[in-house]
């Protein structure tokens, strides 16, 4: 089988396709539209047919590669964690925006958020907390390939955090609601980064609780939410008595994080 063979075989995605490719036969992207006359060795085209197998069947091509890139950085990935999103990166925009010396990232998941503030604020003071064993060794591996001092905590919110508070508190929780028609799309990912109760709510209504006792004076709580939530989520944050409470939206217009100041 050649290069050209492979990438016609499946009914996949193209783009899709030569990533998978690529991976199957260590040639870079480059080289897999470069030379499409090439053969593939057996073994690499064994490869590439059951990863073909495995995305037919809806498994996300991050998990295939075992990485996703996140604000520029190269992640590692597994079915512990979340893929991260692009529109998760306006989270971090806004938490880049602010001025902090400390900043906390609550449900850390793979690391993404966590390593892309201290990427860009080195000099801040990160902790990450994940109740996830499997997922908090899936971030470590990722700070440390990366470089990056991040405190990772196991726990479940703030349990790892009596007594501390933070210029900065920032997460993308669970907020997709039990029961919702989409979870179906998402088999493969963790429920538990996933679903938050009937409404989808309970996680935030947690963190939002207990945020203030953990916030420094001045200090910003940001959260990411889900579509039609952010009207739930403003009022969470007043109630809770916090100040500037605010939306913005992601490059869709669509309203994905919502703030407030202490």
């Amino acid at each position: 089988m050649t290069v050209q063979e492979a990438l016609a075989s499946t009914a996949l995605d193209l783009r899709e396709t030569r990533l998978l490719l690529a991976h199957a036969t260590g040639f870079s992207e480059a080289a897999v539209l470069a030379f499409p006359e090439r053969d593939l060795p057996p073994e690499a085209a064994a490869r590439f047919a059951d990863f073909a197998e495995r995305r037919r069947g809806g498994e996300p091509v991050a998990y295939i590669l075992g990485r996703q890139e996140f604000y520029g950085l190269p992640l590692a990935v597994n079915p512990a964690v979340l893929i991260p999103r692009p529109e998760t990166e306006l989270l971090v925009d806004l938490a880049l925006e602010r001025d902090f010396s400390t900043a906390l990232d609550l449900g850390t998941g793979s690391g993404a958020i966590a390593l892309a503030i201290k990427k860009h604020r080195p000099s801040a003071r990160v902790v990450a907390v994940e109740a996830s064993v499997a997922a908090l060794q899936v971030a470590k591996r990722n700070g440390t390939a990366l470089g990056m001092e991040v405190e990772w905590r196991h726990g479940r919110w703030f349990a790892p955090l009596e007594g501390e508070r933070f210029h900065l508190i920032v997460s993308n929780p669970p907020y997709v609601a039990a029961g919702d028609p989409h979870l179906a799309a998402l088999r493969y990912e963790p429920a538990a980064a996933l679903v938050s109760g009937a409404d989808g709510l309970d996680a935030i209504r947690d963190i939002v609780a207990a945020a203030r006792a953990h916030l420094a004076d001045g200090g910003w709580l940001l959260l990411e939410h889900g579509i039609g939530q952010d009207g739930a989520v403003r009022d969470l944050l007043r109630r809770a008595g916090l100040e500037y409470v605010r939306t913005w939206p992601d490059l869709a217009g669509i309203p994905r994080v919502s703030g407030a100041k202490r």
